[in-house]
């Protein structure tokens, strides 16, 4: 059996635009270790979003297979992808789409409920992740309540809620001043080495680039370099978020947690999978 946790081989994902077919990804190959830390770079339209919704199962390739653990996640249904998703997978956007009504304890539990999972089960649970990623003394404020990065926090806190395998993050410090960022870069690795969390994170931030033992280069829809490096320089020390961070939460209007697709400028129809691939 493969020993790698993920595998892309061959994607291909084709959009119809305005009537004309784009190719946004041409025949990705990627394997990710289980424990990995993998960060993707590229300019902008290089496919990185796309590919991350790929591995996230949010949207099918047209062509080629992604498998976890040996096994083509392209064929499950709909409902099948769902259960995958919530039980095996780990999402961090760069807007935290934490919901507004509720409490930190309660956003991290979300996962877990929808599931079906008794309240009573998830709470001790959720509350040993906010500790985890600093948060103790905020259990309880709703994210109007939270800074920006606090909130990222409670975003990963979520993400990490169900123990998966796998955390995809797009862009998880986009939103966040430079102090600040450091601070969730820290915290990344040190979940990557407290737990042996895979991480595969897109950004456009070269310091958290510059910080992680592989990177992978994409360009026109292609993985353009592979690039693995030492890993016995120590990794960064997590610390709390910078005192001066403003408590007073930034206006956002809830929206479904998905992440955007900066790769096209509108809205594209995916052609389905099978399609003809120029």
């Amino acid at each position: 059996m493969s020993s790698n946790l993920v595998s892309l081989r061959g994607v291909h994902k084709r959009y119809l635009l305005d009537g004309a077919a784009l190719d946004v990804l041409k025949g990705v190959d990627l394997e990710v270790a289980a424990g990995e830390m993998v960060c993707v770079v590229g300019p902008s339209g290089a496919g990185k979003s796309t590919l991350l919704n790929l591995l996230g199962t949010l949207d099918l390739p047209t062509r080629g297979q992604i498998l976890y653990e040996g096994v083509d996640v392209t064929g499950l249904s709909s409902r099948e992808l769902a259960r995958f998703r919530n039980e095996k997978l780990g999402f961090v956007f760069q807007f935290h789409h934490l919901l507004p009504e509720f409490d930190a304890v309660e956003n991290v539990m979300m996962p877990g409920l929808v599931r079906g999972v008794a309240r009573r089960k998830l709470e001790p649970a959720a509350r040993a992740l906010l500790e985890e990623v600093g948060l103790a003394a905020r259990l309880h404020h709703r994210p109007g309540e939270l800074s920006g990065g606090e909130q990222q926090r409670v975003a990963l806190a979520r993400a990490l809620s169900m123990e998966p395998k796998l955390v995809l993050a797009d862009e998880p410090t986009g939103n966040l001043d430079s102090a600040t960022s450091e601070a969730m870069h820290a915290l990344l690795f040190q979940l990557n080495a407290t737990r042996g969390t895979t991480f595969l994170v897109v950004t456009h931030n070269r310091e958290l680039a510059s910080q992680m033992p592989r990177v992978v280069t994409m360009r026109d829809g292609r993985v353009e370099r592979d690039e693995r490096r030492d890993r016995s320089a120590p990794a960064p020390t997590a610390r709390a978020a910078p005192e001066t961070e403003d408590h007073e939460a930034e206006a956002s209007a809830a929206e479904p947690v998905e992440p955007t697709e900066p790769e096209t400028q509108a809205e594209p129809s995916p052609v389905r999978a099978g399609g003809a691939d120029a």
